[in-house]
């Protein structure tokens, strides 16, 4: 699993002229089964996501396809997560 933070970066202005292409981005990983959750990282920073199924290489050839990405909006940061210890809701991320 790999929680991605997209934080804001040097074109950050130019957030709203890619942003259809950023909705689609998101989609497509859902679509995929890649992603499992999307949201904003608080107060205005950036945003997160949950990725999975993928291995590594999977997962940043995808995020490098993020418009926010390649035009400089955000900075991605991946970041591997093997969960020992979950809620039980939460049982089948340690599978």
């Amino acid at each position: 699993m790999f929680i991605v933070f997209l934080k804001f970066a040097a074109n950050r202005a130019r957030a709203k002229d890619h942003m259809e292409g950023h909705n689609e981005w998101l989609r497509r990983g859902f679509e995929r089964g890649l992603l499992m959750m999307a949201g904003s990282l608080l107060p205005d920073l950036g945003g997160a996501v949950i990725a999975v199924g993928g291995d590594r290489d999977v997962i940043e050839a995808f995020v490098l396809e993020d418009p926010f990405v390649a035009q400089g909006v955000v900075v991605a940061e991946i970041h591997e997560v093997a969960p020992k210890r979950s809620d039980e809701r939460l049982a089948f991320l340690a599978a």
